[in-house]
């Protein structure tokens, strides 16, 4: 499939352009629980069984994303009304350490556009064009699935050391898994951006996106 790799995760084929824009869902460990994600994941898996075109053509890839949006609505509202679990990044100090890290990494690892943190999750988009091919790590790191892993891995394992220091507590800070979503063209970019952006309004967090202390946007990108 030119310019294009297939992955496996949780035994499902996920298909990666190599390059371009990623919107990335990260969260403190705890946050959803179990038996609420795999409802979700089933409710996800039950919509794709019913898609009746060939698996990896337009209208069947146009279906499958329909779902994954439905799957993401979900997991983001449980998110914001934060139902379970750690709201550690309510502490300022806490974001501050995530928010400067995402930065450090801008035009190093990824071409940044905007993120915004929130109680118990960040929500990133950033552009790999051009990065990937230039990493030290192992040959399958330059492939998109595991060159994203490695940039996660980098963010989530420095803040989680720096972050569990400031809270005096030892342990799991990050969830394991994130969820990484390539954008597909212009107008999807500019809705996510938006989303975003208002993501805080959205979760009674602020009343204007622009006073977001730990809210970041690339505003010469366009």
């Amino acid at each position: 499939m030119n310019g294009e790799e297939i992955f496996y995760k949780r035994n499902l084929p996920h298909i990666h352009p190599k390059e371009g824009f990623f919107f990335i869902t990260f969260r403190l460990s705890g946050t959803i629980p179990k038996y609420v994600l795999e409802r979700l994941r089933e409710e996800r898996e039950n919509q794709i069984k019913t898609i009746k075109y060939r698996r990896f053509t337009k209208q069947y890839l146009d279906e499958r994303y329909k779902a994954d949006k439905r799957f993401f609505a979900s997991y983001d509202k449980w998110l914001d009304e934060c139902n379970s679990g750690p709201v550690w990044l309510k502490n300022s100090q806490i974001a501050r350490i995530v928010y400067d890290k995402m930065m450090e990494f801008d035009t190093y690892k990824y071409k940044l556009v905007c993120f915004c943190i929130m109680s118990n999750h960040v929500h990133l988009l950033i552009d790999i064009t051009g990065f990937k091919h230039n990493t030290d790590q192992p040959q399958r790191s330059k492939t998109t699935f595991y060159y994203l892993a490695d940039v996660l891995r980098l963010i989530k394992g420095s803040t989680a050391r720096q972050c569990n220091k400031l809270l005096n507590r030892s342990g799991q800070f990050w969830h394991h898994e994130s969820y990484d979503h390539y954008v597909r063209d212009e107008k999807e970019l500019a809705r996510i951006i938006k989303y975003i952006l208002n993501n805080p309004v959205k979760a009674g967090l602020t009343d204007n996106y622009s006073d977001w202390e730990f809210s970041y946007y690339k505003k010469d990108f366009f």
